[in-house]
């Protein structure tokens, strides 16, 4: 998967859910082939979507658009 799919996946889900959703569950909804998410991708989204993860839902971090 490109990096530009990828980014266009994961905003248009958050977009979808206001409350966030955490790397598993992002992972599950868009049936993503990658373990875990890449770090510097995770950057990436940072920059070009406003991503931001910060509250914890259990021990994992909610993603979220600013």
């Amino acid at each position: 998967m490109a990096y530009a799919a990828y980014r266009d996946a994961i905003k248009g889900e958050l977009k979808r859910s206001p409350e966030g959703k955490t790397w598993r569950e992002l992972k599950s909804a868009l049936q993503l082939p990658q373990a875990r998410a890449c770090p510097e991708w995770t950057a990436w989204l940072e920059r070009d979507i406003g991503l931001v993860r910060r509250e914890k839902r259990g021990n994992a971090l909610v993603w979220r658009i600013a």
